[in-house]
């Protein structure tokens, strides 16, 4: 399957570390480089807003998809090739991951993680085959030790790190292109 389309979870705040930010921008280049539709939260704060900006200022076509309940809050990116209001937080994350190919995952907070979490679980009961991408490397360590933890701690089905994969953007180009 051709994947030319690519769902972004990600924080809504820049985080500390100021390599989130460049990483934002970069896969934003990253999605224009290669003609891709970028799918969101539809915000313009944080790491997501760097990301869609930059995807935007390249030309790539942009779909926002932002709940009635945090418009206001995280104020919708202006400019955006589509913008998308749902009803509710669940039918946002229904949508974006109906509207890509695959995922792509930066770093970010608790919305980010529960995001993630959701997207593996689909996966890991077969709701999808859809892969799974990390980007931020150092970010995900903590993450990954927690997987290896729930593993260890016999909670988790076999192949629970089959269902993501952390990648550089130079490894998600690889993957992208098989």
């Amino acid at each position: 399957m051709a994947i030319a389309s690519l769902c972004l979870f990600c924080g809504s705040k820049p985080g500390v570390d100021p390599s989130a930010a460049v990483l934002a921008d970069d896969f934003g280049r990253f999605c224009a480089d290669r003609s891709l539709t970028l799918v969101y939260g539809g915000g313009t704060f944080g790491l997501m807003g760097i990301a869609a900006r930059a995807a935007l200022a390249g030309g790539s076509h942009v779909v926002g998809i932002i709940p009635e309940t945090l418009e206001a809050r995280e104020v919708a990116q202006p400019g955006l090739s589509e913008l998308v209001v749902t009803a509710t937080l669940h039918e946002r994350k229904a949508l974006m991951f109906a509207r890509s190919d695959a995922v792509v995952v930066l770093p970010g907070g608790i919305g980010t993680m529960d995001e993630l979490f959701e997207i593996m679980t689909w996966r890991n009961l077969g709701l999808h085959a859809k892969p799974i991408f990390l980007l931020g490397g150092a970010f995900w360590k903590p993450f990954l030790d927690l997987l290896g933890h729930l593993d260890r701690s016999g909670y988790a089905y076999p192949g629970l790190f089959a269902l993501v994969e952390v990648v550089d953007l130079n490894g998600l180009a690889a993957r992208l292109d098989r």
